[in-house]
């Protein structure tokens, strides 16, 4: 039985969270369709445009994505504490960026509540609003219902665009993090269609290169959430790593899924999978086309433990593997 989202999300466990959306009957309804030759890969830019706009407005980062042909992976983290240091007017306007304010909101920006109950009112409407801007639901909605609309006005049809609500994993520990942003990041490798993390388009490793090597940052383009550095004063404000680290695991890992090199890669193994702890050859298998994710929740087996407990849960599946692939 699906249970929902509000026991699967737990901030006080973690604010990392991967995300899965896939296209209805699994269609390739973001690339080239099989049964009717067209070509719908114009509509992958959708997903990183709008990406690039909910990140102006939610206090959600994102830390990885990756566009297929007929789902995506994005992997975010929520910023409560940003959210709540917000003032009631910059949560007014960010709300209106995504809907029309009530006449009641209008009248108390020019000035015109002079009452309690009406001042009231409104800030009862604002802590609501506060609220849905660092929530995962709200920014799956925000993010998927336009680009259904989007896609079915191109389509000139109606109807359900999506296979249902999105799945989501709890990443509970820089272990899980780490699994799941290399997991997404080498989705168009791990399927066959592209060779090297470079070429992988509308992923975030692709991008995260393009800005390493590009002098000037593009304006428009979706700002991901930092590695650490060795200025980063904040680890909370940066991912855990350091992205040399990052990068020459995913190339590690990358050349090492490829069918003609499986298997055959066995010096070398970056530093970042010894630090953390993580087994060489499970990641290999994980990372491998067949491989899949945990369940509900990826992390280590005793983070794994107090997450089922805290959302009411004796064990989370993929246990087993939390420990072979993270051995204490």
């Amino acid at each position: 039985m699906p249970r929902s989202r509000k026991s699967q999300i737990s901030l006080d466990d973690t604010p990392y969270y991967h995300c899965i959306c896939r296209c209805v009957r699994r269609a390739f309804l973001w690339g080239v369709d099989q049964y009717s030759g067209k070509d719908y890969s114009h509509r992958k830019q959708w997903v990183v445009e709008k990406l690039a706009e909910l990140s102006g407005i939610f206090a959600i980062d994102v830390c990885a994505y990756a566009v297929m042909s007929n789902h995506y992976h994005v992997v975010l983290y929520v910023d409560k504490e940003q959210a709540l240091s917000w003032s009631d007017e910059t949560v007014i306007e960010h709300w209106s960026r995504l809907f029309s304010l009530p006449v009641l909101v209008s009248r108390y920006q020019n000035g015109q509540c002079h009452s309690a109950a009406e001042r009231d009112a409104v800030r009862q409407l604002v802590a609501t609003w506060r609220q849905r801007l660092h929530d995962i639901s709200w920014y799956m909605r925000c993010l998927n219902e336009p680009l259904a609309r989007r896609a079915n006005a191109e389509d000139h049809c109606s109807g359900r665009f999506w296979e249902g609500r999105f799945r989501s994993q709890a990443l509970l520990d820089e272990a899980g993090l780490l699994t799941c942003m290399a997991y997404v990041d080498l989705n168009p490798i791990r399927a066959g269609i592209s060779p090297t993390p470079e070429s992988s388009d509308f992923t975030s490793i692709q991008a995260r290169i393009q800005a390493l090597q590009s002098e000037t940052p593009q304006v428009d383009s979706l700002p991901l959430k930092a590695f650490h550095t060795l200025s980063s004063i904040d680890k909370a404000d940066t991912l855990p790593y350091y992205f040399q680290d990052y990068l020459a695991l995913i190339d590690w890992t990358g050349r090492a899924v490829r069918e003609d090199k499986r298997g055959s890669i066995s010096e070398g193994i970056p530093t970042i999978l010894e630090r953390i702890n993580i087994d060489p050859d499970q990641w290999q298998q994980l990372m491998q086309p067949r491989g899949k994710l945990f369940s509900s929740a990826i992390g280590r087996i005793d983070t794994m433990r107090l997450y089922a407990q805290s959302i009411g849960q004796s064990w989370c599946q993929g246990m087993g593997v939390s420990q072979a692939l993270y051995p204490t």
